[in-house]
């Protein structure tokens, strides 16, 4: 298979790359701070709410795959440049919204679309064109370790914009920080593309790609621990805030607490991206898949406080987006960078495939029993389960037998 040189510098690919994440997924991971100023403005249940964002996730999964094949065939700038402006159409959508259908078309469909298109599967088909192998993993922990900075960086902030300016203009101002990727997206712009090129003919077509990758063991293990990866930080993140709530601690502690586990992240992701380029990549999927299982049961047992909150939210940020990295790199070094955007969004919407349940379940059981415990209880289970199914994992290149190049669209 073919190699793409280098065109743009590392250093470019990553500051545009880090702040587009940044954005991207900090204003993402605030959402569960509306989820209480909404459904008492609106008179919702937490279900309605829950599941418009379920919705998103899946929307996000879905879409990633296209937005991958989009991006690997005209590259990254144009899919970004559109998914900023559904970013923030969807964001005033959300905002305005009056009836649960416009409120899950706007938060869940045009949201979910957008994050499709600004976030990891995108990004790192760039990484992983234009930086060196040698340097991929490290590069993709720093992209990761930007996500979880914008986390720390953007809660807070909408934290304090919710408070001082109301839910709906909040919203609002979000939506004209996200047309910000936009330009940013230019830096991304590969000159293989330009002018509406593509890069050099390819040794497999989609099709090809994608029945290699599905009938690959390690690529299903993968999307496995994707998946519980998905189901727990999404439930966390979005259910957290009212958990606390429910059990007498202010929204500050829960403001605090999702901030927190966006600071420690960004070291998290780092360290697995830095580690990746040194030992075998699923140890430390392992490892981390089996320390939430371990940080989660212990939570639930000590007392809940401010102080075991923060402690959690420190230790589980140091795991959360740490995945990452790891699961990005072995898809890239299993099969190559040509159909890297695509396989990742794949891999990706297995993720969100597991975000829909953990987030929906938390609202529906939540509604149904009034405690969150027996999602807690699934959210161990599946990261003893996921810790397993990792250790199979098999990083070599894949040997691939002599087959005629791909020709025409698809081949793309």
């Amino acid at each position: 298979m073919r190699s793409q040189p280098q065109s743009l510098s590392t250093a470019q690919v990553l500051a545009c790359g880090a702040i587009i994440v940044t954005l991207s997924m900090g204003i993402r991971h605030g959402f569960g701070l509306w989820l209480q100023p909404i459904t008492q403005a609106q008179n919702w249940t937490r279900e309605t709410f829950a599941f418009a964002l379920a919705i998103q996730n899946l929307v996000w999964g879905v879409s990633g795959v296209f937005a991958g094949m989009l991006a690997d065939r005209f590259g990254a700038f144009r899919v970004i440049v559109v998914g900023a402006l559904l970013y923030a159409l969807g964001l005033v959508g959300m905002a305005h919204a009056d009836t649960p259908l416009l409120f899950t078309l706007c938060t869940g469909v045009l949201i979910g679309m957008a994050q499709a298109g600004t976030t990891y599967a995108v990004i790192y088909g760039v990484i992983g064109r234009q930086v060196a192998a040698d340097k991929r993993s490290w590069a993709m922990g720093v992209a990761a370790a930007a996500g979880s900075f914008g986390q720390f960086l953007m809660v807070p902030t909408e934290g304090f914009l919710i408070s001082h300016f109301g839910w709906q203009e909040a919203l609002v101002f979000l939506g004209a920080a996200a047309l910000l990727m936009a330009p940013l997206a230019w830096g991304l712009r590969e000159p293989s593309f330009v002018g509406g090129g593509t890069l050099a003919p390819r040794d497999q077509s989609i099709l090809q790609a994608l029945r290699e990758a599905f009938r690959y063991p390690s690529f299903q293990f993968l999307m496995a621990g994707y998946f519980v990866c998905g189901f727990q930080v999404v439930f966390i993140g979005v259910h957290m805030p009212s958990y606390l709530k429910d059990h007498g601690l202010s929204p500050q502690v829960a403001s605090y607490s999702l901030a927190l586990i966006g600071l420690f992240n960004v070291f998290g992701t780092y360290a697995a991206g830095v580690l990746g380029q040194k030992m075998p990549k699923k140890y430390i999927l392992a490892f981390i898949y089996a320390s939430r299982a371990v940080v989660i049961t212990l939570f639930l047992l000590v007392p809940l406080s401010p102080a075991s909150v923060y402690v959690f939210s420190a230790v589980m940020g140091v795991l959360w987006l740490s995945t990452v990295p790891p699961t990005n790199a072995t898809v890239a070094q299993i099969f190559g960078v040509a159909h890297l955007s695509m396989l990742g969004g794949f891999v990706f919407f297995s993720h969100q495939i597991g975000s829909f349940m953990g987030v929906w379940l938390g609202g529906y059981l939540y509604d149904r029993t009034g405690s969150y415990d027996i999602v807690w209880y699934i959210a161990i289970a599946l990261g003893v389960l996921a810790a397993l199914i990792n250790l199979p994992v098999r990083e070599a290149p894949i040997a691939r037998s002599a087959q005629p190049r791909a020709n025409g669209l698809v081949s793309r």
